[in-house]
């Protein structure tokens, strides 16, 4: 029996594409894959994808605030990310970037040093983000922290690089605790991070 094979494309021709396109996709190793508009999977249920979207909001509003007078500049959703050593091309939920931003061309869409990288995690895509996604970032050499929070729950985990390369993971649960991101000079109290979240009981209880 036979089977049709697959058609890659090379990332000029994703680039083209991707400039044209209603909604937003991920490329790598010659495919394109198709993200929703909240970066969230078909699985995840309507209470989640609206924590998702709300936990975004909260701090991108935290982080325009504190990075106003400074050197550092964040963008939520739109600003492509290419992952030059391994030929990613994402978009994280909010990245910060600080001093001369690099650009993959005059386009300006396509970052290529970032600082700070802050993933909101769904179900559908949280084992994703921990995994193989964190391996493609750990590689951008500009990158000082990783950052993966829960849509579902009170956590936040915090990754630091060090100066041999080497992460540490510093993880949050509580409202009076902070996520501190040294590098960009922020930081948000979790209290703050989650205002006015409801999680969904139902999509706490299917994780169990």
């Amino acid at each position: 029996m036979s089977t049709q094979p697959k058609t890659f494309i090379s990332p000029e021709q994703y680039l083209e594409i991707e400039r044209k396109a209603e909604f937003k996709s991920e490329y790598y190793n010659g495919e394109m894959f198709p993200m929703d508009r909240a970066g969230l999977g078909t699985t995840d249920m309507a209470g989640a994808r609206e924590a998702h979207g709300d936990i975004i909001w909260n701090l991108s509003g935290e982080l325009r605030n504190q990075l106003r007078e400074g050197p550092c500049r964040g963008h939520s959703n739109d600003m492509r990310v290419r992952v030059s050593a391994t030929g990613l091309y994402t978009y994280p939920d909010i990245v910060i970037v600080c001093g001369e931003r690099q650009y993959l061309d005059d386009r300006r869409d396509t970052l290529l040093n970032p600082t700070v990288i802050i993933e909101v995690l769904s179900r559908s895509t949280e084992a994703y983000d921990r995994g193989r996604k964190f391996e493609h970032y750990q590689s951008v050499t500009s990158l000082q922290h990783y950052v993966l929070v829960s849509s579902e729950r009170m956590r936040v985990d915090l990754y630091t690089r060090q100066p041999d390369s080497t992460w540490i993971l510093t993880a949050g649960n509580k409202p009076d605790e902070s996520l501190a991101l040294s590098a960009v000079g922020c930081t948000i109290k979790l209290s703050e991070l989650y205002g006015g979240i409801e999680f969904d009981p139902n999509a706490n209880a299917a994780s169990r």
